[in-house]
This record gives C-alpha cells, sequence and structure tokens, in this order.
C-alpha cells in the first residue's frame, strides 16, 4: 500500500546509516557550539540567582527577628537584644506600682486602622503570659503598701498620675538591662503627637515623672539615666522641689522612696533606733534658733 503518493513502495522505511551518522555529528555539533556559547553565562546566571536567593533569605530573617516578631515576654528578651540597647513599641496595658508597667509588644503593621489586621488582646486570661514587665529607668515612685507594709504618702496619687498617663497607650522603650527580679529596666518616651515615634522622639516618661513631682531619681546601683544622663534628672527633680509640686507639695524634708525602702529592711532594733534619731533631728529643728546661740553662750 502506497501511504504517500510521491514515495515508491520500493523505498525503504528507514534512513540510511550514512544519512543517520550525518544527522548525529551535525546534532552534537550544535550542542557542543551552545554549551561553549552559554556555558559561562548559565553558571553566572545560577550563582547569581543561589546567592540573591541566599542574602534575601538571611535579610528576610533578621527583619522578621528585629522588627516583626513579637517579644511574649521578659524571658523572650536576650542578653544580645539588651546589649544593643534596642526599641521596641508597644501598648501599656496595666499600671502596677508608679514606676512599673505591663507592655504588649506590637512590632510592625497592622495594628491601628486602616491596616487593622492584628489586635491586643482584652485585659484578662488572654494577657497572661503575652506582656513585658517593664520598670522605668531612672526614677524611683513612692512606695505602696506591700507584705504588711503601710503605703508611703502620695504613693496612690503617683500611681493615679502615671495610669492617666500611659495606661491603653502606645509607648516607645529602649531595653537597657534586666534587673534583680526580672523586669526589664527601659527608657520610657510617650508616643509624639503628630508624626511617627521612629522620626520624632516623643518625650522621656522619668523626665515627665520627676517634673510632675511624682518621684525622685534613682541612684542605688545599676541606675540607668540614658542619653540625658544623671545631671539632668537631678536638675529637674531640684526644680520640682522648688516649685513644690507632687509629693513636695508640704516640703523637701519628706521621706524617699530610697529611704523608706532601707528603714524597712533593717532588723527592728535599728529601724526603732532610725525613728528615734528623726524624731529627735525634727525636735531639734523645732528648737529656736536663738535658744541654741543662747545656750552656746552661757556655755
Amino acid at each position: 500500500m502506497r501511504l504517500l503518493p510521491w514515495k515508491s513502495e520500493s523505498e525503504p522505511n528507514r534512513q540510511s546509516p550514512k544519512a543517520k551518522d550525518r544527522f548525529v555529528r551535525a546534532k552534537k555539533k550544535v550542542k557542543d557550539r551552545l554549551h561553549s556559547k552559554f556555558a559561562p553565562q548559565v553558571a553566572v546566571i545560577a550563582l547569581s540567582a543561589f546567592a540573591l536567593g541566599s542574602v534575601s533569605t538571611i535579610a528576610a530573617t533578621i527583619t522578621y527577628r528585629r522588627y516583626l516578631c513579637r517579644l511574649r515576654t521578659s524571658e523572650w528578651i536576650t542578653p544580645d537584644i539588651l546589649k544593643r540597647r534596642r526599641w521596641i513599641k508597644g501598648v501599656v496595658t496595666s499600671v502596677g506600682d508608679a514606676d512599673n508597667f505591663r507592655l504588649y509588644h506590637t512590632p510592625g503593621i497592622g495594628w491601628r486602622w486602616p491596616l487593622k489586621v492584628r489586635r491586643i488582646p482584652p485585659v484578662g486570661r488572654e494577657l497572661k503570659d503575652q506582656t513585658i514587665h517593664i520598670r522605668i529607668a531612672g526614677v524611683d515612685a513612692p512606695e505602696a503598701a506591700h507584705f504588711g507594709r503601710p503605703a508611703q504618702p502620695y504613693a496612690a496619687e503617683s500611681l493615679s498620675w502615671l495610669k492617666d498617663q500611659i495606661e491603653g497607650k502606645t509607648v516607645y522603650c529602649q531595653l537597657l538591662r534586666r534587673d534583680q527580679y526580672s523586669r526589664i529596666v527601659a527608657l520610657v518616651t510617650r508616643r509624639p503627637r503628630l508624626l511617627p515615634g521612629f522620626l520624632v522622639p516623643g518625650k522621656i516618661l522619668s523626665l515627665e515623672m520627676l517634673r510632675a513631682g511624682w518621684a525622685t531619681t534613682y541612684e542605688q546601683a545599676g541606675a540607668e539615666y540614658g542619653p540625658v544622663g544623671k545631671d539632668e534628672f537631678l536638675k529637674v527633680e531640684a526644680t520640682a522641689k522648688a516649685a513644690r509640686r507632687g509629693m513636695w507639695t508640704s516640703g523637701t524634708s519628706a521621706e524617699t522612696p530610697a529611704e523608706y525602702k532601707r528603714r524597712y529592711t533593717q532588723t527592728p532594733e535599728s529601724a526603732a533606733q532610725s525613728q528615734l534619731n528623726q524624731a529627735g533631728q525634727s525636735k531639734d529643728a523645732s528648737t529656736p534658733v536663738t535658744t541654741s546661740w543662747l545656750k552656746r553662750l552661757w556655755t
């Protein structure tokens, strides 16, 4: 049967060995030419793609860990983070004493409208093991009642002031160190009203507390003052004392939080002696100056 009109029945159905050999040689020649011409470019492209993929993966990992990964509790904060004195942003969920609070870390975007896709749990069970315990750097506020000890004067007022300033609001924290109670000591700034916090720094909360007269400068071991330094803290505190603001309304001789804590860490005998000394000092202070001079002249 003739399959094609121009093909005879006597023509062989397969190519001759010579034609087949020529075809194989031509195919190999073309393949060798292509390989010799484009092999360097293919190798460069492959290596470039591998390098670009590796760099992109590393950059994405670093970006996620530094800017997008949420720090759930104080235990998530590593020594490397504290060494770099990293800044984080978050919302204050509760205020304990007047110098510490709980922060819910809110990294990246998606926490506010119009791009709100992430939410902060309401106060309750959902916040358990989800917040960082922050100790405000550089200040010491009046002590509330703890472990059977009475509260210091103005402790409630100081706590109320701090709650009004930051509770439920966004703040920025520079993480400095971990204290003996596993709290994170941080320099806290309030969120600017208009521009983003990463462009314009907000007011330093520690200095605002000192300026309002609701705290004293913390001068014990391990004190941190941030870039402004201790002298600025003492200067602002002195201004508040001179103006009789906050806890200095009744005068500058009030017991400081540091003195209060030292008094309650003493033994009962030494604490009683300290109270007697304070009573004696106040009695001497109330003695008229003229009597003291007369006594000196008489003796």
